[in-house]
């Protein structure tokens, strides 16, 4: 297992379907198997597929910052800064499974949207 190469695929991957590739994102990156968390979402390769290709006719402008990447064994965990039409900003944390042969097979997810004020001077990165 090379937690650096997951790393890299893992953030090719996310960047590849975000930016309006899913099926591209599918066909290099996904095993046998793709087991989908996130409940807005169909389980599965064309789940993914749908879901992304929607998003990019809805939303082609968003945007994506890759904020870190942290790997441990067969994980990796994205964090991630986006921006949606109208300033609408997210914090994500995706976490992807892989299998022995380097491929993701499993997904969770976690967003929030930036809150407007904090009781804290720490920024949500």
């Amino acid at each position: 297992m090379d937690s650096a190469q997951n790393k890299q695929n893992a953030i090719a991957f996310y960047k590849t379907a975000y930016e309006g590739n899913p099926r591209l994102a599918v066909e290099k990156y996904v095993g046998s198997e793709y087991i989908q968390h996130n409940p807005d979402v169909a389980n599965g390769t064309e789940g993914f597929i749908e879901y992304f290709e929607r998003m990019q006719r809805e939303y082609p402008n968003k945007s994506i910052e890759f904020v870190r990447c942290i790997a441990e064994g067969n994980l990796v965990a994205l964090h991630t800064h986006q921006v949606w039409p109208d300033n609408d900003q997210y914090v994500t944390m995706d976490f992807f499974r892989f299998d022995a042969d380097g491929k993701i097979v499993e997904h969770w997810d976690s967003i929030q949207q930036v809150p407007e004020s904090s009781k804290n001077p720490n920024t949500m990165y």
